[in-house]
C-alpha cells in the first residue's frame, strides 16, 4: 500500500495559466456559472481550462445530498433559475465548444429530479448551436428515474451518463444517499428506451476497494449496456471528505483499462488523473493523451 499522506509523484501537477485559462475563467464569472471544476476541487482544471473547456453544473452548487467523497455543498437548494440555459448556451458559444459536458448536483428536492432542466439546457445550447454535441453526467433521479428518462428524451441525442463511483461495500461510507443497484438500473433503463446511444458510467480507486470488487463492478456495469467506463485516482478534495486509503500507481490503471476493453467497454480511459468528464470529447478508445 502506497502512503496515503504523501502525494506520489505521478499526481503532482500544475496549476492553470496562460491567457485561455484566464479567458475561460473570466467566461464562466462574467456568467455567473458553476462547474464542476470548482466545485469538487478537481485537479484537472488547470489542464482544462487552460484548453478552453469546462464542465459546467447546472441547478445550482448545494446538494440535497451529502456523500463523503465530494466537496460539492450540501442542503436545501435554490429553485432552478430559468435563465440558466441562455447562459450556458452563451458561455458554450464564446467559447466556440463542440462538445459540452452537462453535470448537475442532486436534486431530490425537484419532482422530475432535475431532468427537465437538463432537457431546457441541451435545446437552448443547440437552438444557438446546431452542432454543438452532448454528454450528461446525471444524478441517480432516485424518486423518479421512468418520468427523467421521458423528459430527457424530448433532448437526444447525446452521451448519457451516469456514475457508480464506487464498488458496493463502500456505498454506506462514501455513497450513503446512493444505491448501486439503483444506479445500475438507471443506466439499464437508459439503454433499453435509447439503444441507439451510448451510455457511460465511472468509478474511483484508492478508497479501499479490492480487485475482484473493481472486477465485478466492470462486470456489472457491461451487463447493463454500459459502453463507456472512466477510471480514476480518489484524491481528497477537502479536509471534510474520506482520507484516501491507497494511491494507485499508473500501471495498475492501464491493467484496468485492458480489463475493461477485454468486457467489451467501446470507450476506456483509466490513468490517475482520470475523471469522468476529463477528454470526455475524445471519441477514440484509449488513454489520457
Amino acid at each position: 500500500m502506497n502512503n496515503p499522506r504523501r502525494l506520489p509523484p505521478w499526481l503532482k501537477r500544475r496549476l492553470g495559466s496562460g491567457q485561455t485559462f484566464l479567458q475561460t475563467a473570466a467566461t464562466l464569472e462574467g456568467l455567473g456559472l458553476e462547474t464542476i471544476c470548482t466545485n469538487a476541487n478537481c485537479p484537472n482544471r488547470g489542464d482544462c481550462w487552460s484548453r478552453g473547456t469546462a464542465t459546467v453544473l447546472i441547478l445550482g452548487n448545494i446538494c440535497t445530498r451529502n456523500c463523503r467523497f465530494c466537496s460539492v455543498g450540501h442542503g436545501k437548494p435554490q429553485p432552478p433559475d430559468p435563465d440558466e440555459p441562455r447562459r450556458v448556451a452563451e458561455m458554450a458559444s464564446r467559447m466556440n465548444l463542440k462538445y459540452l459536458v452537462i453535470t448537475s448536483v442532486d436534486r431530490d428536492d425537484l419532482p422530475d429530479g432535475g431532468a427537465g432542466h437538463f432537457r431546457d439546457v441541451i435545446l437552448e445550447c443547440r437552438r444557438q448551436i446546431p452542432g454543438l454535441q452532448f454528454e450528461l453526467l446525471t444524478p441517480d433521479f432516485r424518486d423518479c428515474p421512468d418520468r427523467a428518462i421521458e423528459l430527457l428524451s424530448g433532448a437526444i441525442p447525446f452521451v448519457f451518463g451516469h456514475n457508480v463511483e464506487t464498488v458496493p461495500s463502500l456505498y454506506e461510507k462514501a455513497r450513503p444517499g446512493g444505491d448501486y443497484r439503483r444506479s445500475l438500473n438507471l443506466l439499464k433503463q437508459a439503454k433499453i428506451v435509447w439503444p441507439q446511444l451510448d451510455t457511460k458510467s465511472a468509478l474511483m480507486l484508492g478508497l479501499g476497494e479490492k480487485d475482484d470488487e473493481v472486477q465485478t463492478v466492470l462486470k456489472d456495469l457491461r451487463a447493463v449496456g454500459c459502453d463507456r467506463v472512466a477510471i480514476g485516482q480518489y484524491l481528497r478534495p477537502s479536509r471534510n471528505s474520506l482520507e484516501v486509503v491507497d494511491y494507485i500507481p499508473p500501471e495498475k490503471f492501464n491493467q484496468w483499462a485492458g480489463v475493461a476493453r477485454d468486457l467489451g467497454f467501446r470507450w476506456v480511459m483509466a490513468s490517475p488523473f482520470t475523471r469522468s468528464s476529463y477528454h470526455a470529447e475524445l471519441q477514440n478508445t484509449g488513454q489520457e493523451p
